[in-house]
């Protein structure tokens, strides 16, 4: 094996002192792994693109560049084209959320959204409020502006709001900058607030005077239950962020923000220092595919698909993880969080289930502070239900031989030294 080479950075003194907080994506940190032949990938969150209707995204974009290629090509306007906030307006109204064009700005992705409110909102060591365990994506773009993140504890139905509360009154008015939450199955969690939740969050952020962000990719991708209204149904007054990755394809970077006027202003003068404008050509495209495809027949086959890979991942964990495991049920999304047994760290086994041919993303990642280590994150969305079987078998192999050393030791009342020994080994 050759040994790594060091590079050495001349201007390491001279970076911004914010970018010693800026984390590595743990997912992209796995995808040179997930990428060979040989492994099967359980840890990104990347669309079934393949049920996409390839012909109909290329007439769209055809048609795009045919009818509108002067427009295609040119720069835009930065609040993103009159159609496609139209189509948003319509896609908001399905889900009970009434929406104006001047009240939407289209995005890169939700996550430029992120990291534009992050910029507008957060000063070096603000308190904000999130999940926890939250999306690391948000994680990744709230760091760059150095918050301090505080984590509320979730169970099945969601964020607790008496530990949001008891929060809430320790910092006091305006202790805290803005709220983020993920309410419908949540990344990495899986889980959904409920209803009376959701009420009794936006009567604390009155209270309180206090922003919400509600992140919304997975709202559409409902298997099983009843419709649960967005906050921004129940509240104007809600920072909305929406995405099309999730109901077309990633690769056209397309996401939408809707919030009230005031910070819309604030949020286009942060976009226009960002890129001036979105891209013109990726807008039309969507905006013929909406426009002259049969769409929700193309998004209910992807319900369907990924609710039969949310099934056959839940019974190969039933089958095969240890009885030691205990993980969410969601009823939509893409993931399913595991907890292990507190003393097992799921990160310094992570090279092994590599070389067993599957990955994961460690719990520690959806966390600020290192906590979580004893959790994962499982993806149903991408591998086919055989592979999610086999992946989950394998990783459920890797797991066993790991407690079956804690176990021995245990049993011999030397638990410690068996800490000491898969440090070693990890």
């Amino acid at each position: 094996m050759g040994t790594a080479r060091v590079v050495f950075d001349r201007w390491s003194d001279r970076y911004a002192k914010r970018m010693a907080d800026v984390r590595s994506s743990a997912v992209r940190d796995l995808f040179a792994a997930a990428t060979r032949p040989d492994v099967i990938s359980l840890s990104g969150g990347m669309p079934d693109i393949a049920r996409v209707p390839i012909e109909e995204v290329v007439a769209a974009a055809t048609s795009a560049l045919r009818d509108s290629g002067l427009e295609a090509l040119q720069y835009g306007s930065s609040e993103g084209r009159p159609n496609i906030r139209s189509v948003v307006v319509d896609l908001m109204a399905e889900v009970g959320v009434r929406a104006k064009l001047d009240d939407i700005v289209i995005t890169a992705g939700a996550q430029q959204g992120l990291d534009l409110l992050g910029k507008i909102f957060i000063d070096p060591g603000d308190t904000i409020i999130t999940e926890g365990p939250t999306y690391l994506g948000a994680l990744q773009a709230f760091s760059a502006y150095q918050p301090n993140v505080v984590c509320i504890p979730m169970d099945d139905d969601g964020m607790r709001m008496d530990l949001l509360a008891e929060e809430l009154k320790r910092l006091g008015p305006r202790g805290a900058k803005f709220i983020y939450t993920i309410p419908n199955f949540q990344n990495p969690a899986g889980v959904t607030l409920k209803p009376s939740r959701r009420r009794e969050l936006l009567d604390l952020a009155r209270e309180y005077d206090i922003p919400v962000i509600e992140d919304d990719p997975y709202g559409r991708l409902r298997f099983e239950g009843g419709h649960a209204l967005p906050l921004r149904a129940l509240d104007e007054e809600v920072i909305y962020l929406g995405t099309f990755s999730k109901i077309l394809a990633p690769g056209l970077r397309l996401g939408w923000v809707i919030a009230p006027k005031p910070v819309l202003a604030k949020f286009l003068l942060a976009k226009q220092a960002a890129d001036l404008c979105g891209s013109a050509y990726a807008q039309l495209t969507a905006e013929r595919y909406f426009a002259d495809t049969r769409w929700r027949k193309v998004l209910q086959d992807l319900i369907r698909g990924y609710s039969e890979r949310r099934d056959a991942m839940i019974e190969a964990l039933e089958e095969y993880f240890p009885v030691e495991a205990h993980w969410t049920v969601p009823a939509g999304g893409f993931f399913i969080w595991v907890e292990m047994p507190s003393f097992l760290d799921l990160k310094s086994i992570l090279a092994e289930a590599v070389e067993r041919g599957v990955t994961y993303v460690p719990g520690d990642a959806f966390y600020p502070d290192g906590r979580g280590r004893n959790c994962m994150r499982l993806g149903f969305c991408f591998a086919k239900p055989d592979d999610i079987r086999e992946g989950i078998r394998r990783l459920a192999e890797v797991l066993e031989d790991r407690l079956e050393l804690y176990r021995a030791f245990a049993d011999a009342g030397a638990l410690s030294a068996a800490a000491g020994i898969t440090e070693e080994r990890g």
